[in-house]
């Protein structure tokens, strides 16, 4: 990514308002910069040139010079707090605009997010990872506008005071971009390794959060310890690196434009020595160098900034431009009594070097919405085998790299779901995970999930689930609080609560269980069975992950998930 790249410019709409609006506000202090100039220079060089001839200066122009330079200051004040305010303002809708695009494309990709690594990590980026654009877009981009706007034009002003000062500047200003390029290339990869640093340690510390349940059950919660420390580790030596790359491209620059600015004085001074120069305008020379060089000195003290925040940016940017899924314009079919057919369904878990699942075929009969007319389909194979991914592939969140997935109605033309609409099949189906995601409200908004759902079907609902007696125990009933993620419940509540919200769910010819029973006790187990001969006797078609005997008793079809290494794959 370039220091200013288009893409930023594009994608985020607050970023076009806050670069046009820093540019003329740049305008604007380099006007005021040169004004300031000339009022130092036409208010002190009368006042030496009177003392050193022995006169008293007239001392009613000096006043007014001096009234502008008090004025000038006053208004460059004004343009940096405006700048520094519209910077704060502006930087987080940048982020926010950016950050919503992100997650907006990585949950269109699907949950592996394709061309994007890790959905932890992608996660991590939509999160912390951004964040790192603030400095970059307060500090850094500011003074990089100032540079082109303002060392330009204080150059030309200097040629038409000095025309030997100002090639000592056009000379030495190549300098200091070209020993920040050398500093870039010499610490390359800085900023890049210390993001990744930290997406490694913030999917770590999301995998153990999500698993902590049945790592504490094991008695296995302490053995994870030693690698996030080994990642902190890691993120801290990231964050060194950038710390030094921030203190040697600032010393480099500081060096540079000290030895520049002192070459400028020496050349004025000899020459005001040898009558070669006037005050006024030597004096305008001298205030106008370090001016010059101001921006680019700020540019390079703030370089780590923009290495943070390019790396962001392109990281984002990464996401943003992986291509999506086609995506196929047309409803999905009535599925009345129709079949769900995966053909030969492969999915390739690269990191894994296998394929999960492997050449799947199975026909899924769907229910007819009659009493009596469901099924129940248990998914069966050993861990690592795919039968979540095969759960991910029938919701239409994944998409197989072999092979199909046809919906057959009863009459009519068979449909490759790739070709239909998700919303369209999403409203189709009931999908429960093992880790039910429950949103903040009430217990009673929570289960009927914005419909209006009469007190008798969700009285006979928590029945069927065991939600009745969880309402029964709590002081405020249907109207208690839950938080976040279900927070306030525990991890068997939080399933009955999933389990009724799909039960009032209305007339959905399918429901997908991921692995119902996995963190359940025998009470809560029967819950499941009880809901899910609830669902077949309603007419529905239950697709259930199943390790334990008790689903698989109930299955009225089994299909086998089997997995296959890919040969040649990495070890």
């Amino acid at each position: 990514m370039r220091p200013l790249d288009p893409r930023l410019l594009r994608r985020a709409r607050a970023a076009r308002t806050y670069v046009v609006l820093t540019a003329v506000l740049g305008a604007a202090a380099a006007g005021l910069v040169v004004v300031q100039a000339f009022a130092i220079a036409h208010a002190l060089g009368p006042v030496v040139t009177a003392a050193s001839a022995g006169r008293t200066p007239a001392l009613g122009p000096v006043w007014r010079w001096v009234a502008v330079l008090a004025l000038v200051m006053a208004l460059r004040a004004g343009v940096a707090w405006a700048q520094e305010r519209f910077a704060q303002r502006a930087a987080p809708r940048v982020v926010g605009e950016l950050r919503e695009q992100v997650v907006a494309h990585a949950v269109a990709l699907g949950p592996r997010a394709a061309g994007t690594g890790d959905p932890a990590a992608v996660a991590t980026l939509a999160t912390r990872g951004l964040d790192d654009l603030e400095p970059y877009l307060v500090r850094y981009l500011p003074q990089l506008l100032l540079t082109a706007l303002v060392t330009p034009t204080l150059v030309l002003v200097v040629l038409g005071l000095d025309w030997v000062s100002a090639l000592v500047l056009a000379a030495t200003i190549p300098l200091v971009p070209f020993f920040m390029w050398l500093v870039g290339v010499m610490t390359a990869g800085t900023s890049e390794r210390r993001l990744r640093a930290i997406e490694r340690l913030g999917a770590q510390v999301l995998d153990l959060l999500a698993g902590l349940p049945t790592l504490r059950a094991f008695g296995r919660e302490v053995g994870p310890g030693a690698r996030v420390r080994a990642l902190g580790e890691a993120s801290r030596r990231a964050a060194m690196g950038t710390l030094r790359v921030a203190f040697l491209s600032g010393m480099v620059l500081e060096l540079l434009t000290t030895l520049s600015v002192a070459i400028v004085a020496v050349g004025v001074g000899l020459r005001l020595v040898h009558g070669g120069m006037e005050l006024v305008p030597a004096i305008a020379v001298l205030v106008l160098a370090p001016e010059v060089y101001l921006p680019l000195r700020r540019v390079g003290a703030e370089f780590h900034a923009s290495t943070d925040g390019i790396a962001a940016a392109e990281r984002a940017f990464a996401v943003l431009e992986t291509p999506l899924p086609r995506s196929g314009r047309g409803a999905a079919p009535a599925l009345d009594a129709g079949t769900l057919v995966l053909d030969r369904v492969t999915v390739r878990a690269g990191e894994r070097g296998v394929e999960a699942p492997s050449d799947l075929s199975a026909r899924i009969p769907l229910g007819s919405g009659r009493p009596g007319g469901g099924r129940v389909v248990a998914l069966r194979g050993p861990s690592g085998a795919g039968k979540s991914t095969t759960a991910l592939v029938l919701l239409g969140l994944l998409r197989p790299d072999d092979g199909r997935v046809l919906l057959e109605p009863a009459d009519g033309t068979p449909l490759d779901l790739a070709d239909v609409d998700p919303a369209s099949w999403w409203v189709r189906v009931t999908w429960v995970p093992q880790r039910p995601s429950l949103p903040p409200g009430t217990l009673r908004d929570v289960v009927a999930d914005g419909h209006a759902v009469p007190d008798d079907a969700l009285a006979a609902a928590a029945r069927t689930t065991g939600l009745d007696a969880v309402v029964g125990a709590l002081p405020d009933g249907w109207d208690t609080r839950v938080g976040l993620g279900g927070v306030g419940l525990s991890v068997g509540q939080r399933q009955r609560v999933a389990l009724t919200a799909a039960l009032l769910a209305g007339d959905r010819p399918l429901v997908v269980l991921d692995e119902p029973t996995a963190h359940l006790d025998a009470r809560g187990e029967q819950v499941v069975l009880d809901t899910v001969r609830a669902w077949r006797d309603a007419g529905r078609t239950v697709v259930v992950i199943a390790h334990r005997a008790s689903l698989l008793s109930l299955a009225d079809q089994v299909v086998d998930v089997v997995a296959r290494e890919v040969a040649g794959a990495p070890a």
